[in-house]
């Protein structure tokens, strides 16, 4: 029996920013994996993913796990970042209304968090603007 994609997944795989965002309740926590504080909304959390999606290169969700009440999900990928192999997971947690609220990112090797963390420095200003926070 082949399982749901989750319609996160689904928007990812797509490059489609408007359904990412849609899937994003108005007060999304992301807990990053290369910054200590988390970041709070839904218009700074959709522009850091577009800006990810701009870091990673040869992106691909290569496993995908669900809790049985359908809330948390747990989406493991690999990409590149420049010349590092990197591999992490995207834990979400769905609202009652089945929009995510809780999205937190893991990363490894420590030389591929590092690169994520370098490259995605060199776009915070830009992410700024386009969560509208300048």
């Amino acid at each position: 029996m082949e399982a749901a994609v989750h319609p996160f997944r689904k928007a990812v795989e797509a490059d489609d920013h408007d359904a990412v965002h849609a899937l994003l309740a108005e007060d999304v926590v992301f807990t990053s994996p290369v910054a200590f504080a988390p970041y709070a909304g839904r218009e700074l959390t959709a522009a850091i993913l577009r800006a990810v999606s701009r870091v990673f290169t040869d992106f691909r969700y290569v496993k995908e796990m669900s809790s049985p009440d359908g809330r948390d999900h747990a989406l493991v990928f690999k990409a590149r970042v420049g010349d590092r192999e990197i591999q992490g997971c995207d834990f979400l947690h769905t609202d009652d209304r089945g929009l995510i609220d809780d999205f937190t990112v893991m990363v490894r090797p420590l030389s591929a968090a590092t690169a994520l963390a370098e490259a995605m420095g060199d776009r915070f200003d830009q992410i700024r603007r386009e969560a509208g926070l300048e």
